[in-house]
């Protein structure tokens, strides 16, 4: 009779695989950010998810391991840890994406403000949610004779995670409509810069599918969850950089010769950036910047001092 569920093995081999293509797309991203000189807190919070990640890969793995080799209170700290790392890769991932929505919105606006207000309100959320986990299995004790121990969390976790997860995305999802609805963007660039913020949405299914394991008490289908949701959720915080450098979005369909506000993330632009993901109304260390055509023929006043000007006055007026 077939498994109903998925082995240890199968476990720890699908954890290296998510891991393995979380870490090289974060490091992607971040080498295009490094080559570009505009890293920024953004991609701290995406290293920091990575790193954690990483860790959540070896606690599943000594997790997993044969429970002879271990005494019982290292196997239930492992179980612990594996609980505490998936909160952290899914929350920094989470605040990953809003401090790059961040870095697109003017400086001093409400907006960026609110947008602040709410990474303060991820952490204190995040912070909560370990809590809760920390407290409803330290209140239970028989989970921790099990040779593989795994506490039975219950409905307040899982309805705890669903409203938490679904509110979460659901701001990472519609925040960025609020400042693409005003870029001077064709309607088809508009809607492939949504669908990259769009994706957290994907995020959003698999921590519903996570929550309904926590509610059936899913074993090791909710391990397995865990692992697919933080390794998703980080993959899914780096899109908005890799996704522009892959494709190179441009605004081909508009006007070379109309004026346009040409700003990047955090440094003063030095040539024309057609990729709408790289591009905002203003920078975080700098201010709208207009370049004119300066092929268009109109009157222009050259004046390099008062003196000059009296000059040019002078010879037209004979």
């Amino acid at each position: 009779m077939p498994s109903s569920g998925p082995t240890l093995a199968q476990i720890v081999d699908a954890d290296v695989v998510l891991t393995t293509v979380a870490t090289i797309v974060t490091s992607f991203r971040l080498c295009i950010r490094a080559r570009q000189k505009r890293l920024w807190i953004d991609d701290a919070w995406a290293a920091l998810g990575m790193i954690f990640n990483s860790a959540l890969l070896v606690a599943v793995c000594l997790y997993t391991q044969d429970y002879k080799i271990y005494p019982q209170g290292i196997r239930i700290a492992l179980y612990y840890m594996l609980a505490q790392f998936f909160y952290a890769v899914v929350w920094s991932s989470r605040i990953s994406i809003l401090f790059t929505i961040v870095r697109l919105s003017a400086p001093g606006s409400f907006f960026r403000r609110a947008l602040i207000a709410t990474v303060i309100t991820f952490g204190i959320v995040w912070a909560l949610l370990s809590v809760q986990v920390w407290c409803i299995c330290e209140n239970q004790s028989g989970w921790k004779s099990q040779p593989l121990p795994q506490c039975d969390l219950g409905r307040g976790v899982a309805i705890a995670q669903m409203i938490t997860d679904v509110l979460g995305d659901s701001l990472l999802i519609f925040a960025p409509f609020c400042l693409i609805y005003r870029v001077r963007l064709s309607w088809g660039q508009k809607v492939r810069v949504l669908s990259v913020f769009s994706a957290s949405a994907i995020t959003t299914i698999v921590s519903l599918v996570h929550a309904y394991y926590i509610f059936t008490g899913g074993g090791l289908k909710e391990v397995m969850s865990v692992l697919v949701e933080a390794s998703l959720s980080l993959i899914v915080a780096n899109l908005s950089v890799v996704v522009a450098f892959i494709f190179h979005l441009s605004a081909e369909d508009e006007s070379t010769s109309t004026p346009s506000p040409i700003v990047t993330f955090g440094s003063q632009p030095r040539k024309r950036v057609p990729d709408p993901l790289a591009t905002t109304f203003t920078g975080i260390e700098s201010t709208p910047i207009v370049l004119e055509d300066l092929s268009e023929s109109r009157p222009r006043s050259l004046k390099a001092s008062d003196d000059d000007k009296i000059t040019l006055n002078n010879r037209e007026g004979k």
